[in-house]
């Protein structure tokens, strides 16, 4: 026999999720995904984790949500700056609807980097820190190894060649300091993002910025410090923090991850609706860039996706394709990689508008070198602030080993049949021909690449070539110089795209190719089927840069040197 008080309880618990305040949760410990994955593998072991989409998604539709009452994050050191300040940009957005946010952490960086995080955490209307933990506020900093003089001892010949002087990649290998156009960049990179942090802070805790550069020249402060200092606004332990949550909202209020109050929330809106639907495309373009399709990394811990012509060029297709799509949006976060590749990006996008798809670039943490090639052509590029991006230069080269292989008593025999057949051996300098050839390449990839950057952004030759030379940017640099429309994240992007295509601002955006997992696991019928676009396994995964400096394939000329995920 059914206890009717049992029945009761499920239905007063039903109701209670229904009707019950809200408190969304956000935890930064293993990070943000950019996007969902394009292979279905990748797609099932991401399925845990949190995308940016559905944390950006889920805060827009919180701020008119009278249930949702708060937001809770606990703030931890693994997301790149430019993310962060798409983060910030996204929570003040839910303090300007009225509701409250709180970010916690055990510690801003105990016995390491915590200056971004702790800039992401001064976004929110209060600050909680562990009493054991510590605010490290240590400023930014650059440093890049020099191998010149261990190539030396270990008997390798470095053998580069650039356009121009401030492409750095190949000074990590030639010098064994930094060269003065090296050093200016470099410090004008760290100098931007380190205005722009501390300008942050100030502003959001009510602090002159030279109190906060005092500060951060003192850190990393003890928890009581930075309480005294007014850097947080409280020292609690996580049970601390919740506890006066539900004090201030009541015990009945519901905790629920911003990802999955998105996913149930947002599913009427995935849902087939009768009619026609105008939609926003929305096309990924994750990691370094290289012929074939996109890659999702090896099974090594960090290894990133790789952004594939093949895929993103039959998701343009795709969207130009679809009469429903009004406009695109391009997410770009790569290095570059390399230059054939991205001249075939670069050309879809080129395609996309002159069928009348306008197409917005939104910039993540790195869209540098060829990162910058396949943006170029947008109507608009949009990025963060602490966006990495120029870079407009090419770089080839490679390691001569023959005085190693000696060393260690490697014999080399070699027969051939062309004057360069061996060019890109690594155990062979280049010959006066050959080196032609290399040069000859380097002015035809420079030249092309920067008429295309003059095309597209309505510069002169002479101008782009200022700003190019290889230079790295911060993304407030590039808008002051014109490389660069407008500062801000995936949601501007978006807004742009919906007016640029005459849509309403509330249309939908969807992911293309949009295609079910059985799609996705077919063979595909042509190169414009869908599922000529799905990614596939890459078995090297992260160590693809080590294999390259190994003197196996490299990415490729178009290549930015380096981790760049400034944090």
């Amino acid at each position: 026999m059914v206890d009717p008080g049992t029945v009761v309880n499920v239905i007063k618990q039903a109701r209670d999720r229904r009707t019950a305040p809200l408190i969304l949760e956000l935890d930064l410990t293993e990070g943000i995904v950019e996007t969902a994955p394009s292979d279905p593998v990748s797609a099932i072991l991401s399925m845990r984790r949190t995308s940016l989409r559905d944390v950006l998604d889920g805060l827009r539709r919180a701020r008119s949500d009278s249930r949702v009452r708060a937001l809770v994050v606990k703030v931890t050191g693994t997301v790149g700056l430019a993310l962060a300040q798409e983060l910030r940009e996204a929570v003040q957005g839910l303090r300007d609807a009225g509701k409250l946010t709180v970010a916690w952490a055990e510690t801003f960086g105990e016995g390491g980097r915590g200056t971004v995080p702790f800039y992401l955490a001064t976004g929110f209307d209060k600050v909680y820190l562990q009493p054991t933990g510590e605010v490290g506020l240590t400023g930014v900093a650059l440093e890049e190894p020099f191998f010149a003089g261990a190539l030396e001892k270990a008997g390798v010949r470095p053998r580069f060649a650039k356009r121009y002087e401030y492409k750095t990649m190949a000074n990590t290998f030639m010098e064994k300091t930094y060269t003065p156009e090296h050093e200016e960049s470099s410090q004008r990179l760290v100098a931007s993002l380190g205005e722009q942090i501390t300008a942050g802070i100030a502003a959001a805790r009510g602090l002159p910025e030279d109190k906060v550069r005092e500060l951060t020249d003192r850190g990393p402060l003890l928890a009581a410090e930075a309480l005294e200092a007014g850097l947080v606004d409280g020292l609690a332990y996580r049970d601390e923090v919740y506890g006066g949550l539900r004090e201030e909202f009541g015990e009945e209020a519901q905790l629920r991850f911003v990802s999955r109050y998105n996913r149930a929330h947002g599913l009427a809106g995935r849902l087939p609706q009768p009619g026609r639907q105008d939609v926003v495309a929305f096309i990924n373009g994750q990691g370094p860039i290289r012929l074939g399709r996109s890659g999702r990394g090896g099974p090594l811990p960090n290894s990133g996706p790789a952004m594939g012509s093949d895929t993103v060029g039959a998701a343009f297709r795709s969207a130009v394709k679809d009469d429903r799509v009004k406009a695109i949006v391009f997410r770009v976060n790569s290095p570059g990689g390399s230059a054939v590749a991205s001249d075939a990006i670069w050309r879809e996008v080129v395609l996309a508008r002159r069928a009348g798809k306008p197409v917005i670039v939104s910039m993540g943490n790195v869209a540098a070198s060829g990162g910058y090639y396949v943006s170029m052509a947008a109507d608009t590029i949009v990025a963060q602030p602490g966006t990495i991006t120029g870079s407009i230069g090419v770089v080839v080269g490679k390691a001569v080993v023959n005085d190693l292989l000696e060393r260690v008593g490697i014999g080399l025999g070699s027969v051939a049949d062309g004057d360069h057949a061996r060019m890109f051996s690594a155990t062979k300098d280049f010959s006066d021909s050959e080196w032609e050839r290399v040069n000859a390449s380097l002015d035809q990839i420079y030249d092309d690449f920067t008429s295309k950057v003059a095309e597209g952004r309505d510069l002169t030759r002479e101008r782009v070539h200022e700003l190019a030379r290889g230079r790295v940017w911060t993304g407030a640099d590039a808008r002051e110089r014109g490389l660069v429309d407008e500062l801000g994240g995936i949601d501007l992007a978006l807004e742009i795209a919906r007016k640029k295509g005459g849509l309403a601002s509330d249309a939908p955006v969807r992911l293309y190719p949009h295609a079910s997992p059985l799609e996705r696991l077919r063979p595909p019928e042509s190169s414009e089927d869908r599922a000529a676009a799905s990614a596939r396994l890459d078995g090297w995964g992260s160590l693809g840069g080590l294999a390259a400096r190994l003197g196996l394939p490299a990415a490729g000329p178009l290549t930015l040197p380096g981790s760049w995920e400034i944090r």
